[in-house]
């Protein structure tokens, strides 16, 4: 009896404490773990959410690049780390929802951590070549199926979402292609420029600039609705596949068993934040639009598009490692 007593009031201290500490949370710097290294759009997107939080809360949040195992170096880092809300992960697509059908992880994207929101989404485009004769995606569609040959396409490395998007549309058009891999989404374009290959799918932001020089033309974008920026161009759930929806996103988790106070005190301010013109213009500038939906929006969304991508990459036929 002594020894239950005992151990109950332990209980309750325990309790005590992870509600106080959530309540004056954050009383320090805050880390945010970020799976790529500075100056790409994921850091970019991460610095100026650090900065907003900080200004919010009145505490320090630093962003810190942890390269590696594409990406899994960052989430493992942050998975191992005290679930106190002072080291939070800068969640991206890719590590996150595509790598655990491609190699095994140290830790489980969906029971590994708490989600908190995601920030920005990123959608992509099909392009193809200035001279290529088709207009809309149904000419595209006839195009590829009346060749001899399987058509090639570029991408961005293989298991890319640029690799898998195609993969996707291919499986759903009935088409039989061919991925030639690059190292990076602006090399697989500037081949798709020169002519060398006459397709592919492109983050948004990249692809504007040599549409509007002419380079190329954009048949369709992979998101469910049309992007703000290209709105005289159709989505490929509009053009005979309802459903397909493609993209990235960028957001905030925190190791699993968070204090639900400090996960809801991120989100909310998060939500606050895509509110903001200011805001809004500074993902923009990344090239992302803002989202910055709830908790349990952000885990729904994760388990969906873990099961979206382990499909594409079964479809695409990359061999886990």
């Amino acid at each position: 009896m002594f020894f239950r007593r005992l151990f109950a009031a332990a209980l309750i201290l325990t309790c005590v404490s992870v509600g106080a500490n959530a309540q004056t949370w954050p009383s320090r710097t805050v880390r945010i773990i970020v799976p790529y290294a500075a100056g790409g759009n994921s850091d970019v997107m991460a610095r100026v959410v650090a900065q907003r939080l900080t200004e919010a809360f009145g505490q320090t949040f630093v962003v810190e690049n942890r390269v590696g195992a594409n990406g899994a170096l960052a989430s493992d880092t942050v998975a191992r780390s005290p679930a106190d809300g002072y080291t939070l992960l800068w969640a991206v697509t890719p590590p996150m929802t595509i790598a655990p059908a491609m190699t095994k992880l140290a830790h489980d994207p969906i029971k590994d951590f708490a989600p908190i929101s995601a920030v920005a989404f990123n959608g992509f485009v099909l392009v193809v070549h200035k001279d290529f004769s088709p207009k809309t995606v149904a000419e595209f569609i006839a195009h590829v199926k009346a060749q001899k040959q399987k058509m090639a396409y570029a991408e961005g490395t293989a298991g890319s979402v640029t690799h898998l998007a195609m993969a996707l549309f291919a499986k759903r058009a009935g088409l039989d292609m061919t991925n030639v891999s690059y190292r990076g989404n602006a090399p697989a374009m500037n081949d798709v420029i020169a002519g060398h290959l006459p397709t592919m799918f492109s983050n948004v932001s990249d692809a504007l600039p040599h549409a509007a020089s002419g380079a190329i033309r954009l048949l369709a974008v992979s998101s469910a609705n049309r992007e703000p920026q290209i709105p005289n161009i159709p989505t490929v759930a509009e053009s005979g596949f309802p459903g397909f929806n493609v993209l990235t996103w960028n957001g905030l988790a925190a190791p699993a068993n968070t204090p639900r106070e400090i996960v809801s005190k991120i989100a909310s301010e998060i939500g606050r934040a895509v509110k903001d013109p200011q805001f809004v213009a500074r993902l923009k500038g990344a090239g992302a639009d803002p989202l910055g939906n709830t908790p349990e929006e952000f885990s729904a969304m994760i388990k969906a598009d873990t099961a979206t991508w382990a499909d594409a990459v079964a479809v695409a036929g990359v061999k886990p490692q």
